[in-house]
């Protein structure tokens, strides 16, 4: 519930602050006092783009703050303030702010919010119920909502939706499969192709890259043989052979070796170094007797080496293994065409399964709201009996589809007849402004009574009306109140006589000007006020005597 409202530099509002209490809020005044004032600079709480056109003084900014308190067993506000990591400490402080730039700034318990999260959240606080705001009657979604919050769907609901999101998934699985099939289908038969085509050179991994070295090393044998016939040569069979020179240098330094310890150590180095020449000596011998130019060899390693370029080249890789990559990925291709039809066959059954127990909910459902129409129609055309509107009647159609949708299987619409003509027509068709402020007064009484609601605020959507009518909108507003806040503007003395606080706006003259206040009226003040909306400025005796009477009715 609001529980105080202050503004400042709004309109030919200076400052003011408004201390709201629970049950029904009336707000009376004179014809231009500054009633609607109050309304606009609630609605800038509530969201509503403002200019500097608000500003009673240019050089000064416009604040306008609203204090809510509110149940902390409200998911919606609680999920909405946990989401958007807000401080949370069971009370809600508003605020907006117009700068004489124009620059328009919203805050929620003092952190800066933009204005769709002010929107948002208003949208749990407040429900700003104006004579021409009642456009959502006539919206089928807003229709279904009070069919299920007097069936008390909720968890069905939800239950429901959550099903019927598990049948989308799987439809659009089986949807994808199906896609995917018929895609496979079309590129099988260049896949086997290309798969056949790499599967038949049955390629070993980095087989090209190493039969492109062993081409090389055959292109070079015969250079190879004879260098390395040369090295053996040189090294052990030469006129001068090195490795017999060496063994020459090591009889000559040996005689020497026990005169010093580093010639023992060269010594020592040298046998070494002939038995490692020796080695090198005999393995040159042999290496050179095993090469020699294979032509038949590189002929198949040429053949296989061209036609694996030729697969890299199509296939735009670099590397053997890129090919074996390939392959394995057309192998996985193959292997799904033969297994899709069998996924698809579990995807529709288990979306077969899905779309019944879907059908079965949105059925209990369908069968919920259409128990619940005969009572809502019965009490809602009771209500508009006792506002004024003996001829109106509301009809509520529900039909059921064969196709499932996120609120089940019914079309919903509200059908209204003003004059007993028995023709109904879908409501935002033929009520007037008028008619649908009262019907959405009676509307939301009962739904008042199955949801909390927040704050609702009335103003004036008694236009039109008075007299015994205006005294049943009183009512129930008031019973409206029993359970949440209501706040009304009215111009009906027979309403503001069901006040449980009486608010008058009046202006006053000062130096700066003409400004609005408004205070709260004590029962005696209250009273004469009613009074004044019967007789006039100056109230008869029996004015007063039927204002009593009204508050004490």
């Amino acid at each position: 519930m609001i529980t105080q409202l202050h503004i400042s530099n709004f309109a030919i509002i200076d400052e003011i602050d408004i201390f709201f209490t629970e049950g029904l809020n009336i707000i009376t005044g004179e014809t231009g006092a500054g009633k609607s004032i109050l309304m606009g600079a609630l609605s800038l709480i509530l969201g509503a783009r403002a200019d500097t056109s608000v500003l009673q003084y240019k050089e000064k900014k416009c604040v306008v703050e609203c204090n809510f308190s509110f149940n902390k067993n409200q998911s919606s506000i609680q999920n909405f303030l946990s989401e958007n990591e807000l401080d949370n400490e069971g009370e809600l402080i508003i605020r907006r702010e117009i700068s004489s730039a124009g620059k328009s700034r919203a805050f929620i318990n003092d952190t800066p919010v933009s204005l769709q999260q002010l929107k948002e959240l208003a949208s749990f606080l407040v429900d700003l119920h104006q004579q021409f705001d009642t456009l959502q009657l006539g919206d089928t979604d807003f229709q279904r909502k009070v069919l299920d919050a007097l069936a008390g769907n909720d968890k069905l609901l939800i239950q429901y939706q959550n099903t019927y999101k598990q049948w989308i998934s799987a439809k659009s699985a089986v949807e994808k499969l199906i896609n995917q099939k018929n895609s496979f289908t079309k590129e099988s038969d260049f896949h086997q192709y290309q798969y056949n085509e790499l599967s038949e050179m049955n390629f070993a991994e980095n087989e090209l890259e190493n039969l492109d070295a062993e081409l090389q090393l055959l292109s070079n044998a015969e250079e190879i043989k004879t260098s390395l016939s040369e090295a053996n040569y040189l090294l052990q069979e030469n006129e001068n052979p090195i490795v017999q020179s060496l063994k020459q240098i090591i009889n000559k330094l040996d005689a020497y070796k026990e005169f010093h310890q580093q010639i023992d150590e060269i010594v020592s180095r040298l046998r070494s170094t002939q038995i490692e020449l020796q080695d090198i000596a005999r393995e040159t011998e042999d290496l050179s007797e095993a090469f020699g130019t294979d032509e038949e060899r590189m002929q198949i390693i040429n053949e296989r080496i061209s036609a694996g370029y030729k697969l890299l080249k199509k296939h735009g890789v670099s590397t053997t293994n890129e090919l074996l990559q390939i392959q394995n990925e057309l192998s996985e291709k193959l292997e799904a065409v033969l297994n899709i039809d069998e996924e698809i066959e579990k995807q529709e059954k288990l979306k077969e399964l899905l779309e019944k127990e879907a059908f079965a909910l949105a059925k209990k459902l369908s069968d919920a709201r259409q128990k619940q129409i005969p009572k809502i129609e019965i009490a809602v055309n009771e209500k508009l009996h006792r506002i004024g509107m003996p001829n109106a009647t509301l009809k509520i159609q529900l039909k059921e589809d064969t196709a499932l949708n996120f609120y089940g299987i019914n079309q919903i619409e509200f059908l209204f007849d003003a004059n007993k003509s028995n023709r109904f027509e879908p409501i935002r068709k033929v009520a007037s402004g008028g008619e649908l402020s009262r019907l959405m007064l009676c509307i939301k009484s009962l739904v008042a009574q199955s949801v909390e609601l927040p704050t609702l605020i009335f103003d004036e959507i008694d236009t039109g009306i008075s007299g015994e009518a205006a005294k049943q909108v009183g009512i129930i507003m008031k019973e409206l109140s029993a359970n949440l806040q209501v706040i009304a503007i009215t111009h009906q003395p027979q309403i503001a006589a069901k006040s449980h606080t009486h608010f008058y706006v009046f202006k006053e003259v000062s130096q700066q000007g003409i400004k609005t206040n408004i205070k709260i009226l004590n029962k005696d003040e209250s009273i004469y006020s009613i009074a004044q909306m019967l007789g006039g400025e100056k109230p008869t005796g029996a004015a007063l005597q039927s204002a009593r009477e009204m508050t004490e009715d």
